[in-house]
């Protein structure tokens, strides 16, 4: 199911949450009903290091979650009621927008440390590589990834669409989001079973979102 709404009045959902098929997550404040019937997950309501940018600050599959080390206890401790989670420590902290993954694989930024890629390998059981999307190292930002389908920026490039295809093992199609925003991983979040999408997202990239990420099948 697809759904269309905003956070925080913005419609850049991939900054403010995140979700993968076991569970959402979403700061204070936001339409949780919105998400759950969309997504079809449990919906957990944090902050992390006190912010509401939680899609920019966590990355996660269906094995884990993984967080900057600005999160507090207390933010902790309201994940760890609903699933695995690793404090990862990076001077480039922003997972999120650095990190693309599914359950097959995880394309870094190339700015991100060993430590950082060795994590990702053990904690997410994951085959890792480092690259960009149209020439981008902020890779969470530039797509969004299920397990049945990828969509990224229209400017990616023939060699990093291969790349990608072959490491998560799932199509990869370009589109937009937002009424024109090719920074598809701030504008949306995504599992299997369905999105949540910026409310300014058009018709016609409703249509090659649905179909991108296989939800006419």
């Amino acid at each position: 199911m697809l759904k269309k709404c905003a956070v925080n009045s913005q419609p850049y959902i991939g900054i403010f949450s995140v979700g993968c098929e076991e569970l959402t997550v979403v700061p204070p404040m936001t339409d949780e009903k919105t998400f759950s019937e969309a997504m079809e997950t449990p919906v957990v309501t944090t902050t992390v290091g006190g912010t509401r940018l939680i899609g920019a600050l966590i990355c996660a599959n269906s094995r884990g979650l993984m967080v900057s080390d600005i999160i507090s206890s207390r933010e902790m401790d309201t994940l760890l009621e609903h699933v695995d989670v690793t404090i990862v420590q990076e001077r480039h902290n922003a997972l999120g927008n650095n990190i693309l993954v599914n359950d097959h694989g995880a394309l870094l930024s190339p700015i991100l440390s060993k430590a950082t890629e060795k994590g990702i390998v053990e904690v997410l059981d994951v085959e890792v590589a480092r690259g960009t999307i149209a020439g981008i190292g902020m890779v969470g930002s530039q797509a969004v990834v299920t397990n049945k389908g990828l969509l990224c920026h229209p400017h990616v490039t023939r060699e990093e669409t291969e790349l990608m295809e072959g490491l998560f093992k799932v199509p990869v199609r370009k589109t937009t989001a937002n009424h024109g925003s090719g920074w598809v991983g701030t504008c949306m979040i995504a599992n299997t079973k369905g999105a949540v999408i910026g409310d300014t997202t058009t018709p016609i990239e409703l249509g090659r979102i649905e179909e991108g990420l296989g939800y006419l099948e």
